[in-house]
């Protein structure tokens, strides 16, 4: 074999092997491309599960960034003495309290014995616990399932909006807990019709002190429990909840207000 004709053979299998090389190389790319693009489909899908989940739970969405508002600061507000009222709900066990003038429209303070509507800005320090009303910051709560406790002063808000405030004793096993975070979830979302528009309008919370395992609250009523398999806690809740004949600000917000609950 000529001299000439060697060198022509080593310069081919030079350039095959380049190439080779380049073949290779647009493989390795085409791989890891693919591998980023499906890590990208499988995040979408999951965003889409749970966007479906959500959706057949009625928006509830279980997330991990739970934020308490914090507690207010200021001149301390002392609420006069809750006036009792007779119950009338028909329900077994309900402290009923002055709400005179609501839903009617009149604004009650504490010269008429009902509860105040008043809004303040530093803490309060209410006569019934948990409170069922009265004096309130002016920012409510956004509503839905929290683990800590929340302040008092925007709850009470959500009360006067109409929303029910289940508490429970910090003490309460966690398999009690399971169940009230079960009963919040088959809770039905509200309409805008009704009133509501995308919320449960209920607050889960632990409260510490409390008088019984757990105590429900809306605005002017109030019920102890020891259970959350008591069959009162459902009667409550279809009771008050986002009602007109018992909610002094019915129709009232309980989302997009301060705090990010663990699920709504």
């Amino acid at each position: 074999m000529s001299k000439r004709v060697q060198q022509k053979q080593d310069r081919e299998a030079k350039i095959e092997a380049m190439r080779a090389r380049q073949r290779a190389e647009e493989r390795r790319r085409r791989l890891i491309w693919f591998g980023g693009g499906g890590t990208v489909i499988a995040a979408v899908v999951v965003a889409v599960v749970i966007a479906v989940i959500a959706s057949s739970h009625g928006g509830s969405v279980t997330t991990s960034g739970e934020a308490i508002p914090p507690a207010p600061a200021g001149a301390t507000t002392v609420q006069g003495a809750a006036v009792t009222a007779a119950n009338a709900t028909g329900i077994s066990g309900v402290v009923a309290y002055d709400t005179t003038g609501y839903p009617a429209g009149s604004r009650n303070g504490p010269a008429s014995g009902a509860l105040s509507h008043q809004h303040v800005t530093g803490p309060v320090r209410y006569s019934v616990t948990p409170p069922v009303g009265g004096q309130h910051n002016g920012e409510w709560l956004t509503c839905g399932v929290y683990d800590k406790p929340v302040p008092s002063e925007n709850a009470v808000h959500n009360l006067e909006h109409g929303a029910i405030w289940i508490t429970y004793q910090p003490s309460l096993p966690s398999s009690e807990v399971s169940k009230l975070r079960a009963f919040f979830a088959r809770q039905s979302v509200l309409s805008a019709a009704a009133g509501g528009g995308g919320s449960r309008y209920i607050d889960l919370t632990p409260y510490p002190g409390l008088p019984a395992p757990i105590v429900v609250s809306s605005w002017g009523y109030q019920l102890r429990l020891n259970s959350p398999a008591d069959p009162r806690l459902q009667q409550f809740v279809n009771k008050f909840r986002a009602s007109q004949q018992y909610s002094p600000e019915y129709g009232g917000s309980c989302t997009g207000g301060t705090g990010t609950p663990l699920q709504t």
